[in-house]
C-alpha cells in the first residue's frame, strides 16, 4: 500500500535537495502551488499523469517516489526489470473509481485476493451458474495501431455476454486480464475504463482482474486483453437448441460489421492492398468501418429470454453461419437457410471485391452481416421481430425441417 506520510516527506527533501521551492516546482508542472504543498504535507499524492513528469524533475524514479525512499543502486532491483511496482499500485489505485459500484451483490471491490459476489437469487429456482472466457483476437492488433483501446474493450465484452445470453443467461460479473509491456498510464487507465463502461451497458459489473507488466514477454507499448464472464440462468429455462423442433422458424438479427471475427484475413488484405484503408464506405473510412465495437445484443433480447416459444440462439462468430448455427441443431434436424434473404453489409461486399473472395470463403470467415440466429415458435414471429428491432434488424431467413444436416445453406447472398 502507498504511505502518504512517506512519499511526502521524500518529495520535499528531494526538492529541498535540489534547491527548488514549492512555487517553482508548481511552476514547472503547471499546476497549483496548493497542489504541490498537499503533496508535502501528505493531505494528497500526485496522480499518474504527474508522477513520472515530478519524478524526472526531482532526480529519483517514480518507483523510489512511492516508495518513499532511495533505492539501493548496488544490486539488481525489480525497477531495474522493468517494472515499477509502486506506480503500477498507484495505477490500480486510480482504477478502483472505473470499476467502483454500488450493487448490493459485489461485496467487496479492489484490493482482496479475489472478488467476491453474491449468487443468492430468490426468483430462481435452480441456480446454474454460466461461464465463458475470451479475447478479442487479431483485432486489438489494429486497435493498438489506429487508436481504438477503448473501443477494442467494448468489443471483448460485448463478445462475452453474447456468448453466454445465448443459453438464456443473465450476465453477472466480469474479470479482465491485462497484460502489458510496460506501466502505461493512459493505456491501462483507458483499457478499465472502456472495459468498465461496456460492462454498465450490459448491466453487469466489473469485479476485478488482473494487470500484469512483462517486459520481454509482451513488447513496450502493446498490450494484450482477456476476460471471462459469470452469468446466472434457471436450469429450467436453459436455452441450449434441445427443444427445437420440425417446423420452427429462423430468424436473423444484424451485426454492425465484422465484430470481432476475420481480422487476419482482413490484416492481410490490407498488407497487401494499403490503398484500401483510405476507401469511404457509406461516408465512413474503411478502417472506422472495420473497428466498429461488436454489437452488444442483451438489451433486445432480454425481455424474450425467459419465453418457452424460443428454442436456439447462434451467436455467429468465427466459423460464419453454418459453423455457427449447426452447434445447436439436434440430430435428425435440419436449418435450412435461404442465403439470399439475408442482408450483406457493404463492408462485406467492399471486403469480397478488393480480396476476389469467394463467398464460401466470406461465409466461413464472416458474419456477412448476421450477428446473432433465433430459432423460434412461428407463431411468436411478430413478438420477437417487434422487440428486436427496437435496437436491430431482425428477419426470417429460414425454417427446421427433418434431415441429417444440421444446416444447409440454399441460393447465394446478393452481393
Amino acid at each position: 500500500m502507498l504511505d502518504n506520510k512517506k512519499i511526502s516527506s521524500y518529495i520535499s527533501l528531494k526538492r529541498r535537495a535540489i534547491g527548488l521551492t514549492q512555487q517553482q516546482i508548481a511552476e514547472k508542472l503547471n499546476v497549483s502551488f496548493q497542489a504541490v504543498s498537499k503533496w508535502e504535507n501528505g493531505t494528497t499524492f500526485p496522480s499518474t499523469e504527474l508522477l513520472t513528469d515530478l519524478s524526472d524533475l526531482l532526480g529519483i524514479t517514480v518507483d523510489e517516489m512511492l516508495r518513499g525512499k532511495d533505492s539501493d543502486n548496488s544490486g539488481l532491483t525489480y525497477s531495474k526489470a522493468g517494472v515499477d511496482i509502486h506506480f503500477t499500485d498507484a495505477i490500480k489505485c486510480e482504477m478502483s473509481n472505473s470499476i467502483s459500484t454500488n450493487h448490493p451483490r459485489v461485496l467487496n471491490g479492489l484490493g482482496p485476493f479475489a472478488s467476491l459476489y453474491d449468487i443468492e437469487f430468490d426468483e430462481i429456482e435452480h441456480p446454474v451458474l454460466v461461464l465463458k472466457s475470451e479475447e478479442p483476437g487479431s483485432k486489438q492488433k489494429l486497435a493498438m495501431e489506429y487508436g481504438f483501446t477503448e473501443s477494442i474493450c467494448h468489443d471483448m465484452i460485448n463478445h462475452l455476454v453474447n456468448d453466454i445470453i445465448v443459453m438464456g443467461a443473465t450476465p453477472l460479473a466480469v474479470l479482465d486480464t491485462i497484460l502489458c509491456g510496460n506501466a502505461e498510464k493512459e493505456t491501462i487507465k483507458s483499457i478499465v475504463s472502456g472495459i468498465s463502461s461496456a460492462c454498465k451497458l450490459n448491466d453487469c459489473s466489473l469485479v476485478g482482474g488482473k494487470t500484469s507488466i512483462q517486459p520481454g514477454i509482451v513488447e513496450n507499448g502493446t498490450y494484450i486483453l482477456a476476460s471471462s464472464i459469470a452469468g446466472i440462468v434457471d436450469k429450467d429455462k436453459i436455452i441450449d437448441g434441445s427443444k427445437i423442433e420440425d417446423g420452427n422458424m429462423v430468424l436473423a438479427v444484424a451485426s454492425n460489421g465484422l465484430h470481432t471475427n476475420g481480422y487476419s484475413l482482413v490484416r492481410l488484405l490490407i498488407d497487401e492492398m494499403p490503398l484500401i484503408k483510405n476507401e469511404k464506405i457509406n461516408n465512413e473510412t474503411f478502417i472506422d468501418a472495420i473497428m466498429k465495437p461488436h454489437s452488444a445484443y442483451y438489451k433486445a433480447i432480454k425481455g424474450l429470454l425467459s419465453n418457452e416459444k424460443i428454442k436456439g440462439m447462434a451467436h455467429i462468430t468465427g466459423g460464419g453461419i453454418e459453423g455457427n448455427l449447426k452447434r445447436i441443431i439436434p440430430d435428425s434436424l435440419t436449418a435450412e437457410i435461404d442465403l439470399s434473404k439475408i442482408s450483406v453489409l457493404p463492408l462485406f461486399k467492399h471486403i469480397k471485391n478488393y480480396g476476389d473472395i469467394s463467398e464460401a470463403e466470406m461465409l466461413g470467415t464472416f458474419n456477412c452481416g448476421v450477428g446473432l440466429i433465433l430459432v423460434i415458435e412461428p407463431s411468436f414471429a411478430d413478438i420477437v421481430i417487434k422487440q428486436i428491432e427496437q435496437y436491430y434488424n431482425c428477419y426470417p431467413i429460414g425454417k427446421i425441417t427433418s434431415g441429417h444436416d444440421k444446416v444447409i445453406l440454399t441460393k447465394n447472398l446478393a452481393w
